[in-house]
């Protein structure tokens, strides 16, 4: 396990951390889910107890499984032949995929007080927008959903194109003041696994990938350093810019 520092100190005037000390950033490769569960729930318990006096940033790959939200509902589970684990969890959201080819990022993060959940997420999605946009792939957020979208195709005559696409899902759990869960942006996974469910609980739109809307193979030691780098800034800096497109 490779571990390091990222991050400058900063202001407490900005920022969603509690602390100013840098984020460490652990690189983990592929892990199983039941595993990354456990790893961020005891480090989450010692952020909140004070034993673990820093920041953390998990970053991972999983097998395939499917993770149930604490909305999922049962029209959005798994249908057919599907034999991919189903394991529920108690983040927010409803049922998504995680599996090769999915970078996933577990912030373990003492969030500034009062509280503010919504800032945090918009910061994940900003940072999350920041990396898709550096690889070429403009996205942008939708009213009422969460994480982070390829637009509709441009209408055409002869082809009703795809419709708005999530490229990155985000869902979280804050206790005692501390965050944990995160996201999960798709890079060259395959996307197959995404047809049993409902992701998200959204039947009207679909899921890519960077490497879709890119048209070349971009891998997650293509986005990771990127991937850090991003997150890190976004939860040190300012509160991100409203704007819905990048």
């Amino acid at each position: 396990m490779a571990a390091d520092t990222s991050g400058p100190r900063r202001s407490r005037r900005h920022g969603a951390r509690r602390s100013t000390a840098p984020i460490e950033v652990r690189r983990l490769g592929r892990v199983g889910y039941r595993e990354a569960f456990d790893l961020q729930h005891r480090l989450a318990g010692e952020r909140a107890d004070g034993t673990l006096d820093h920041d953390v940033l998990l970053l991972l790959e999983h097998p395939a499984v499917f993770t149930a939200g604490r909305r999922t509902e049962d029209s959005d589970r798994p249908t057919g032949s599907c034999d991919v684990e189903v394991i529920d969890v108690d983040r927010g959201g409803k049922i998504t995929w995680h599996g090769p080819g999915q970078l996933v990022a577990y912030p373990i993060v003492a969030l500034t007080e009062p509280l503010d959940v919504v800032d945090y997420v918009r910061r994940l999605e900003e940072a999350l927008m920041g990396v898709c946009r550096g690889f070429g792939v403009p996205t942008l957020r939708v009213e009422g959903r969460s994480g982070v979208w390829v637009d509709a195709d441009a209408p055409d005559p002869l082809s009703p194109g795809r419709p708005q696409r999530k490229i990155a899902a985000i869902g979280i759990r804050v206790a005692r003041g501390v965050a944990l869960h995160g996201i999960a942006l798709n890079c060259d996974a395959d996307l197959r696994d995404f047809e049993a469910i409902v992701p998200c609980g959204i039947p009207d739109a679909g899921v890519t990938s960077l490497t879709i809307e890119s048209g070349r193979a971009i891998t997650i030691p293509d986005v990771i350093d990127a991937a850090a780098a991003a997150i890190v800034a976004a939860l040190d800096g300012p509160q991100p810019r409203l704007g819905s497109e990048q």
